[in-house]
């Protein structure tokens, strides 16, 4: 982000202090649709540090004061302390301070400072502090004056790599307390962050140390890591990502493989495999799912069912020889049943090798796993075979995963049949064949190894679940929420993405991208529970609201799509 402010200005001729003007409107903007009533004789207190983001917090006190608020502006600091923008906009601040924090002054005319004119025709209070030590922190917050409605978090930005100490620390304990205390009460009050909550370090997802648990977070340009990556996302409240003028040309042509998938996302992939005036069930793929075992028929029947409702042409459900009355008599009569062989204990046989490359060949895309049963040596070995021998893209979850953990570096993905591995966090240490708990602590980093060695795709599901691409490329998911980890939620999103690879491969044919299918799936399925969630409530919600919302997923994003022709 820095590189890209810097060619910002130097390529396109944009003063640095422009941005941070542009910061702080996009941040009242934020702010203020929050409150549809006006910020008119809203009190705010704005905390700011000496470097950048307090400079931001500075300018936005400024125009905050415009919407005819009442500002009270501490620096943690010295103005002459500061520097480069941050301290201009400081002095700027500083001079225009219209009074002791008691008192609400009206000012109308204008006032000049740094060549800016500054207009003021409402009721207007703007008072600055100075804080460097314990006793003038102490003296500032324990002064009389009217209890904020909003505080803003201008503390520190994307630069900070250590635990806060000593003032900073209090500050935000402060603010904490503040928002403790508003939400035991049921105040309209809340707490807003700029471009990151002050105690995070924006480069990674764990916390460093105290940090500020915002309401609101305005981030600019684009997100952070520590905007998106849980833990530290939590701390984020709701993120609001504001452009302030750097061009999207130095986005595109900055080196990070880090990305959060958006609405667009699945929006392309959904209007690349609209339905079209001739088509019919052969053209939106067959989708081939060998699940179950004798005492697990619901989680094939979840799975098929919500691969049918993604959008598969075709749908075929594979099970053992025992287990295939309860999933023929529970499943959606749309969806074809066939029985293979078992083993004593009712799993798939390596017996079944044969009449499964049978189905296969009438397929697009095959999925693995769930319910499957990992305990018998029979069915490891028909895991084992199947995926080595597979003749089509492949995504394997739960027990087809476990039949092969740990991973064996032999098993790699090809372009023309992708694998597609769909883990969670007991399944992917299994894979890595580490138990201890640190062993996921960097998800990004794990998951983006994992999948350029073995040149596959990673879905590692969890709160803000990953996509990795074989070269590198991992998406952050944006959408989903608690909910989804309900019993089935798996089988469901296994079901959604094998029925938009099928989709993508009856489509597009040699065309496919399963990468831009799998994120599109990943979205929608995420976008489909938080759906439900307004539907049904978290608590409530159970895997087949998911399958149940898909529709009005799909229609939220191309509406234009799904109406005849």
């Amino acid at each position: 982000m820095r590189e890209i402010d810097r060619l910002t200005t130097e390529r396109y001729a944009t003063p640095s202090l422009f941005l941070m003007e542009s910061a702080a409107a996009a941040s009242v903007r934020a702010i203020a649709a929050r409150w549809p009533e006006g910020l008119a004789g809203k009190s705010f207190l704005v905390l700011c540090g000496r470097g950048n983001n307090g400079g931001d917090g500075a300018a936005l006190a400024r125009q905050l004061c415009l919407q005819g608020a009442f500002v009270d502006v501490a620096l943690l600091g010295r103005v002459e302390d500061a520097k480069g923008d941050a301290r201009t906009n400081f002095e700027i601040a500083h001079s225009l301070a219209t009074g002791h924090r008691s008192e609400r002054l009206h000012h109308a005319g204008t006032a000049e400072t740094y060549g800016m004119k500054l207009f003021t025709n409402s009721w207007a209070y703007l008072n600055f502090t100075e804080c460097t030590t314990q006793e003038e922190w102490s003296a500032f917050i324990n002064s009389p004056q009217h209890p904020p409605d909003i505080i803003i978090d201008a503390l520190f930005g994307t630069g900070l790599t250590r635990p806060l100490e000593g003032l900073p620390r209090e500050a935000v304990g402060y603010i904490n307390r503040f928002r403790a205390v508003s939400q035991e009460r049921g105040a309209n009050r809340f707490v807003v962050s700029l471009d990151i909550p002050s105690g995070l370090n924006a480069d990674v997802a764990a916390p460093i140390g105290a940090a500020v648990a915002a309401d609101l977070t305005v981030t600019f340009t684009a997100p952070k890591p520590a905007n998106v990556l849980p833990p530290a996302s939590h701390f984020n409240g709701a993120l609001v990502v504001a452009d302030i003028g750097s061009p999207f040309k130095l986005l595109e042509e900055c080196d990070s493989q880090l990305f959060t998938s958006e609405a667009a996302d699945a929006r392309c992939w959904l209007e690349q495999t609209r339905y079209t005036p001739d088509s019919y069930k052969n053209t939106h793929g067959h989708a081939l799912i060998i699940a179950g075992s004798r005492h697990m028929t619901g989680a094939p029947v979840l799975t098929c069912e919500a691969a049918m409702r993604a959008g598969a042409g075709l749908v075929t459900v594979a099970t053992p020889t025992s287990a295939h009355a309860a999933v023929a008599a529970r499943v959606m009569p749309e969806v074809m049943t066939a029985a293979l062989a078992e083993t004593e204990a009712g799993a798939i046989s390596e017996d079944a090798l044969d009449e499964v490359q049978r189905l296969t060949e009438r397929a697009n895309v095959v999925a693995l796993g769930p319910g499957l049963t990992a305990d018998d040596e029979r069915t490891r070995r028909f895991v084992r075979a199947f995926v080595e021998q597979r003749m089509t893209p492949l995504v394997v979850d739960a027990d087809g995963l476990n039949a092969l953990a740990p991973w064996p570096a032999e098993l790699c993905g090809t372009t023309e049949r992708p694998l597609v591995l769909t883990p969670h966090v007991g399944e992917m240490r299994r894979l890595l064949g580490r138990d201890e708990k640190d062993a996921l602590a960097d998800r990004v980093a794990v998951a983006r190894t994992f999948a350029t060695a073995h040149k596959l795709l990673l879905v590692l599901k969890g709160a803000r679940t990953l996509v990795a691409a074989p070269d590198g490329r991992v998406v952050v998911n944006s959408t989903g929420n608690a909910g989804l980890g309900t019993a089935g939620a798996g089988d469901t999103l296994t079901g959604i993405i094998t029925g938009c690879l099928a989709q993508a491969y009856g489509t597009l044919k040699d065309k496919a991208d399963a990468f831009q299918a799998v994120v599109a799936a990943v979205y929608l399925a995420g976008l489909a529970g938080d759906l439900a969630a307004r539907a049904r409530g978290m608590r409530t919600m159970v895997a087949s609201d998911i399958r149940e919302h898909l529709s009005a997923a799909v229609r939220a994003l191309d509406a234009a799509g799904e109406e005849p022709r």
